[in-house]
């Protein structure tokens, strides 16, 4: 009985250790969306900006573009989140 209680416990620390890792994934791969999000958006404002400009280009304005669209960006993603949440809270209750 004692062997099994041992093999238990062995069984529970290796899936604690998993569940771990698991979140450790979960949290870069959530870190490597925002990242790759604000690489789109940069890539997305300077697309909108090279079009129409000549070859002699403001760089402030184009980086205050580039900083505003993150900011919606993270205020959408703060919006879905959100949502998402209370939607899992309404379910709940």
């Amino acid at each position: 009985l004692q062997d099994i209680v041992k093999q238990q416990e062995e069984k529970m620390l290796q899936l604690i250790d998993k569940s771990g890792e698991v979140t450790r994934l979960k949290e870069e791969v959530s870190q490597l969306k925002r990242s790759l999000q604000r690489a789109e958006t940069e890539a997305k404002v300077l697309w909108e900006e090279m079009r129409g400009q000549e070859p002699k280009m403001n760089t402030v304005y184009v980086q205050e573009r580039v900083l505003l669209q993150q900011e919606m960006d993270k205020l959408r993603l703060l919006l879905l989140e959100k949502e998402d949440e209370n939607l899992l809270f309404s379910n709940k209750y």
